[in-house]
C-alpha cells in the first residue's frame, strides 16, 4: 500500500510541449491539479447559474489555466482568457484536447457539468 509520503511525493503532474503553428512555435501545457480542475469546473457551473452559457470561451479560459513556461510557471492569468479567446479557435482547440487528456476532462466530465 502506498504512504501518505510516497503519494504527496509522486510526480504527478507532467507539462507537455505542444507545437502550435498557428503561433510559429510551441507552447507548453499542464497538467490541473485537483483544486484547479475543482475550480475551474466550478467556474463552468457559476457561469450557468448567473443565467450565462457556461461554453462561452471555454477553450481560452482552460488555457490561460494550463500553459505554462518550460519551467511549469503559468503564461497567463484567469483575467486574461477574454483576450486569449481572440486567438485563433484552432489553435486553443489543440491546447484544450492536451489540457482535457493530461486532466482527465473528459466527454462524461462536460456532460456532467452541463446539467448542473
Amino acid at each position: 500500500m502506498l504512504s501518505k509520503e510516497l503519494i504527496l511525493g509522486a510526480s504527478d503532474l507532467p507539462i507537455e510541449e505542444v507545437q502550435v503553428p498557428e503561433w510559429a512555435g510551441v507552447v507548453y501545457v499542464k497538467t490541473l491539479k485537483g483544486r484547479e480542475r475543482d475550480a475551474f469546473e466550478q467556474s463552468i457551473i457559476d457561469a450557468k447559474k448567473k443565467g450565462g452559457t457556461n461554453l462561452v470561451n471555454v477553450r481560452a479560459r482552460l488555457a490561460v489555466r494550463v500553459l505554462t513556461d518550460d519551467k511549469g510557471n503559468r503564461v497567463f492569468t484567469d483575467a486574461d482568457a477574454d483576450a486569449l479567446g481572440e486567438k485563433s479557435g484552432k489553435a486553443l482547440d489543440r491546447i484544450f484536447d492536451v489540457a482535457q487528456r493530461l486532466s482527465g476532462i473528459g466527454a462524461k466530465e462536460v456532460a456532467e457539468l452541463e446539467k448542473n
